[in-house]
């Protein structure tokens, strides 16, 4: 059950997700309302995570008399504003035809919905409130290099807000603006231990696939780098529902840091780019995403950037899938793999998720048929000719840790090269200092070694 108040606390939504007559939740929700002075339950919406049909409510604004949330539309998610007055008016607010709007703002104790935003080359807000938005633009001339500029909070009154501004160089700060007195304070650094270090900028590029279409990345380069002939990491993200964005990235700039060229491609099966892009989803349409994952290389290659013979890939969760994958699919183009917690059998996936009640969304997620066994790395490792280093905690729940010591033994059977780091009392995103240092270490040092560099 989904419950959403107002800003005084009192349920005006409710959302239950329906079952299965043997009792496994299905990808579809639906949400009833009442009047705001309390009275019978009412039919408000459906949504279908699957089909990305219907309203999904996210907030309510008492004096509005009104639901906030998200609903797709021409292939794109928008924001709606859908009046609970019994006419259940709708009005989009935020829509977009290159990519989907998919996020909320919302500040102030009461969480008061005051704007949107969503990612193009960079993140940018659409502002309910003209003088928020004003007030936005003004902050972010007041901290020159850093466009990211979001609102995190308010006081009651709304006469002091807490701010967020980061860049693709600055992990970011938190600031006091007092609107009265207009006084802005640094509050504190998000890692106060890079301060004064020199980080590498961010550039949003495309790149040609195969197929023509052009591919969404960011290159990360060393510092003072003129980026050519360089080692070379693709670095696919996570999800594959995920996308990344202009920032900083904490693993890239390592990376970049200890001399590596970072490319980091938005390929088909990311989100954020609409229905279109997302594809059927990065594991049924493995051979579309991993071909844009591979294409990633080859763009570094005929770009100069990498180096030949000095191409690695790195990648994290649906990442390290594809990491494995990738070298599947084209065994020639990547000397080196790094795989974080990686999927490495899709059956598998599927059964980790066998007791739970979601296992019939996951069912549906994974698919059945040929692309179980073409796209499941663990049983094609007899194609895999590079090196491979696998981490994994073996306390993970989203990717249990069996999938990587399968990964392992299949190599190892195949006569491959690999190595498998399990990380003891560690969960999928090994949140542990010391766990993350050595990962980075043993990392850059396999790395080095098989790259010769």
């Amino acid at each position: 059950m989904v419950y959403i108040s107002d800003q005084h606390g009192a349920i005006r939504v409710v959302g239950q997700r329906l079952k299965t007559n043997i009792g496994y939740s299905t990808s579809r929700m639906n949400y009833l309302y009442r009047p705001a002075g309390g009275g019978a339950w009412t039919p408000l919406s459906s949504y279908d995570d699957d089909a990305h049909t219907g309203f999904a409510p996210v907030s309510v604004d008492r004096e509005l008399n009104a639901a906030y949330g998200f609903e797709w539309i021409d292939g794109r998610m928008a924001v709606v504003r859908l009046s609970l007055d019994g006419a259940m008016k709708p009005e989009v607010l935020a829509a977009r035809d290159d990519v989907d709007v998919d996020r909320l703002i919302r500040i102030g104790r009461d969480h008061k919905v005051v704007g949107a935003s969503y990612a193009v080359e960079k993140r940018e807000a659409l502002f309910l409130d003209p003088a928020l938005e004003g007030l936005a633009r003004a902050l972010s001339r007041a901290l020159p290099g850093h466009p990211g500029v979001h609102f995190v909070d308010a006081s009651q009154d709304g006469s002091r807000l807490l701010l967020w501004a980061g860049s693709d160089v600055d992990p970011g700060r938190y600031y006091l603006f007092d609107r009265t007195a207009k006084k802005l304070s640094e509050v504190m650094a998000d890692r106060p231990q890079l301060d004064g270090m020199k980080l590498s900028p961010v550039q949003p590029v495309s790149y040609k696939a195969a197929d023509g279409t052009m591919v969404p990345a960011y290159l990360t380069l060393p510092p003072g780098s003129d980026g050519k002939n360089l080692p070379a990491i693709v670095m696919p993200h996570g999800g594959p529902s995920a996308r990344d964005e202009w920032g900083f990235d904490w693993l890239a700039q390592f990376f970049a840091h200890q001399g590596y060229a970072v490319l980091q491609p938005n390929y088909r099966g990311s989100s954020g780019y609409g229905q279109a892009w997302f594809q059927k989803n990065g594991f049924q349409s493995w051979k579309t995403a991993i071909g844009d994952v591979n294409d990633a290389g080859r763009w570094l290659l005929s770009q100069g950037v990498a180096e030949p013979g000095k191409l690695a890939i790195v990648g994290w969760s649906y990442g390290g899938y594809a990491a494995l994958q990738s070298s599947v699919l084209d065994p020639e183009l990547f000397k080196a793999v790094v795989a974080i917690a990686p999927v490495t059998d899709l059956d598998a996936l599927r059964e980790e998720r066998r007791e739970f009640m979601d296992f019939k969304i996951y069912d549906a997620f994974i698919g059945r048929g040929p692309h179980v066994q073409e796209g499941s790395p663990a049983r094609n490792a007899d194609k895999i000719k590079a090196p491979v280093l696998l981490f994994h905690g073996d306390e993970d729940s989203n990717v249990r840790i069996g999938e990587s010591r399968l990964m392992q033994a299949r190599l190892k059977a195949a006569g491959r090269r690999v190595e498998l780091i399990e990380f003891k009392g560690l969960d999928h995103q090994l949140d542990d200092a010391a766990a993350r240092a050595r990962m980075l270490d043993q990392a850059d040092a396999f790395l080095r070694t098989s790259l010769g560099f």
